[in-house]
């Protein structure tokens, strides 16, 4: 799986535009646009995360088509940072890995928002168009659960899948603070 790093440290006068942003967003703000000042944030890990899939209420399905929002909530007590897309493994009911193709971008429903640095305090989230198509193909997988690998990180989170997945195809959008399924 591919993966991500965060950036080169900006300028002092990024830096202090940063600043300005996290301190309006307040603790109103699940996840900010924003690196820190004082050097880097560290990159969230998998020890204080929390992986989940939602609809967020919206509808993702259409010309054998299917999409949900994947969710990373910081379990953690400190705020860290994710920037870009997560890898993604699909493995069957008995937690065995298969084969899996993962597009980073824009997915059928939802345009991607690109790689932004997200500032996750604790108990704010971040989140990813995750899509499928579930078309009759020479391969269909059943998937029983899904890794994800957050950006940047060694390790993994394993969560309920309950779906055939084409092809093992899916796609999925980098992190951002919402995404709007409306």
């Amino acid at each position: 799986m591919l993966r991500n790093t965060l950036p080169l440290p900006l300028t002092a006068a990024a830096s202090a535009a940063a600043i300005a942003v996290v301190a309006a967003l307040g603790a109103a703000g699940t996840a900010s646009a924003a690196p820190t000042a004082a050097g880097k944030t560290p990159t969230c890990d998998v020890s204080g995360l929390k992986a989940s899939l939602t609809d967020k209420g919206g509808h993702q399905n259409g010309m054998s088509h299917e999409g949900t929002v994947l969710v990373l909530t910081n379990t953690s007590d400190r705020t860290c940072a994710l920037r870009g897309y997560p890898g993604l493994q699909l493995e069957d009911a008995q937690h065995n890995a298969v084969t899996t193709n993962t597009t980073w971008g824009s997915t059928y429903f939802i345009p991607d928002p690109g790689k932004n640095t997200l500032l996750v305090r604790p108990g704010g989230s971040a989140e990813a168009a995750l899509a499928w198509a579930h078309a009759d193909a020479p391969r269909m997988v059943q998937a029983g659960y899904l890794r994800v690998t957050p950006p940047a990180s060694h390790g993994f989170l394993t969560i309920p899948f309950e779906r055939v997945v084409t092809n093992g195809d899916l796609s999925v959008t980098a992190f951002a603070r919402s995404i709007d399924v409306s």
